[in-house]
């Protein structure tokens, strides 16, 4: 194995063929897994830089702070990343719903075993 990521102490994203790496977003008080969305190098170079999540949107091709518009953003607490350094952790504060929706998180529903979906009620996405 020639790659270092695993045992080295500097940062080196390990980006994808488009150039970004998956982010797991979580409420760094409460634990609650929050959204997942992706990040280029700018987007990790602007989180850093301000405290506020940023991300690359895929479908937009456009850099976006999260709650630019709904005011709904993620204050930073914690960046840690994987062992081969392709996913991100971001432990979050948020000021308000992290979903576009409105809710609290982007995971409000259960995929039953019949494929079909339980919405669940905030207190229950833990």
């Amino acid at each position: 194995m020639d790659d270092q990521r695993d045992t080295t102490d500097r940062f080196s994203p390990r980006f994808d063929a488009a150039g970004l790496v998956t982010a797991i977003v979580i409420d760094a008080d409460t634990h609650i897994l929050l959204m997942v969305a992706h990040m280029n190098e700018e987007a990790i170079e602007q989180t850093r830089a301000t405290g506020q999540a940023h991300f690359w949107s895929r479908s937009r091709q456009a850099l976006w702070r999260k709650g630019e518009t709904s005011g709904n953003g993620l204050t930073l607490v914690e960046m840690r990343v994987d062992c081969d350094q392709d996913a991100l952790l971001l432990r979050v504060r948020p000021a308000g719903p992290a979903c576009h929706t409105g809710r609290r998180s982007c995971f409000y529903r259960r995929v039953e075993a019949d494929g079909s979906l339980t919405f669940l009620d905030d207190d229950a996405q833990g």
